[in-house]
């Protein structure tokens, strides 16, 4: 059997009514970002991409050159394609519309351009995260507020990890599916289709150096997964820590796991540290359709309102009845 493009993947996919043209381009446009990306990352001390920019995100957080580099790349390669009608980057402070120059559409487009950034100088796998939604009637120039949709709203989601082989997994409501970057041809080709994350999971990654700012159910819950065999759980977790979430995820889809980052005491103005737009939302829509799941540890990532651009949230993803374990803890303690 024939190898499928994404491209024809794409185009067949829109014969069945499942996107539109409009959506299949964008999509096209971002697989290009990603390539080109992978390109720039693949280049190492090469390209002279590696080391700190001198200049901080939003956040407050020091830029990586290719966090900016990549960053450079998603706004260029869609500004002029004529599908969105705004952007908003992890990067930047506020939503960017298309300029007036150029044709506009009617989706919009969120992205972490180059997520796990702090592991380019060690080359560990990094990635790129993008969630699309679609622009509300008669706006015609997004602004943040425009962007302030639930997880559940999302058209389709994806990322590209950047790893021994580059990966473009993706999903527009209908399954998860893996694409590989094929270097020769320059094309995505499906190698995965139908992702499904086992239910039941031994293994499990968080932060363990947090361990003394967590709050009493994570406290509680991990004590219990290390307690193994002896313990209330009847079975021993493995641990694993990549402090890059796009890998985290990865893993998850190809073998199971639940993976956290939940709220602590370490910097009570952040109830959170993973942001709810670009990261939370659509890895949770990509794991709920691999048949995961994805919760704040108190109820669905999908259904949480956003109440701002760069807002963050704690997260529990992963396969599905270990994250409605972490869940029952958080709700066990809330009721006492």
């Amino acid at each position: 059997m024939k190898p499928t493009a994404l491209s024809r993947y794409l185009i067949e996919a829109q014969h069945q009514g499942h996107i539109n043209a409009d959506l299949r381009l964008l999509l096209e446009v971002v697989a290009r970002a990603c390539k080109t990306i992978s390109t720039a990352v693949g280049k190492g001390a090469l390209g002279d991409v590696l080391g700190d920019a001198g200049t901080g995100n939003v956040q407050g957080e020091a830029q990586k050159k290719l966090d900016v580099l990549s960053n450079e790349i998603l706004l260029e390669a869609n500004e002029w394609g004529g599908h969105l009608a705004g952007l908003a980057s992890e990067e930047m402070e506020h939503a960017h519309a298309i300029p007036s120059s150029y044709p506009r559409g009617n989706y919009l487009l969120l992205f972490d351009p180059l997520d796990g950034s702090s592991n380019i100088d060690v080359n560990v796998s990094v990635g790129t995260i993008f969630s699309v939604l679609r622009c509300p009637d008669g706006v015609t120039e997004p602004r943040d507020e425009h962007f302030l949709q639930p997880g559940s709203a999302q058209v389709c989601a994806g990322y590209t990890v950047y790893g021994p082989s580059t990966i473009l997994v993706l999903t527009f409501g209908r399954g998860t599916h893996m694409f590989t970057l094929d270097r020769e041809q320059g094309s995505f080709i499906l190698t995965r289709s139908d992702v499904q994350v086992p239910e039941d999971t031994r293994e499990f990654a968080i932060n363990m150096s947090n361990q003394r700012f967590w709050h009493p159910p994570v406290q509680n819950y991990i004590r219990d997964l290390l307690a193994g065999k002896t313990g209330p759980r009847g079975k021993d977790f493995n641990m694993r820590w990549i402090a890059s979430m796009v890998s985290e995820v990865h893993r998850i889809l190809t073998r199971g796991g639940i993976f956290m980052y939940p709220a602590d005491s370490k910097d009570p103005g952040k109830p959170g540290r993973l942001r709810l737009m670009y990261e939370a939302n659509p890895m949770g829509f990509i794991l709920e359709q691999a048949g995961g799941a994805c919760s704040t540890g108190r109820g669905r990532m999908l259904e949480v309102q956003p109440e701002g651009l760069h807002q963050r949230v704690p997260v529990f993803l992963g396969s599905r009845n270990e994250v409605a374990e972490a869940e029952r803890y958080h709700h066990e303690h809330d009721r006492a």
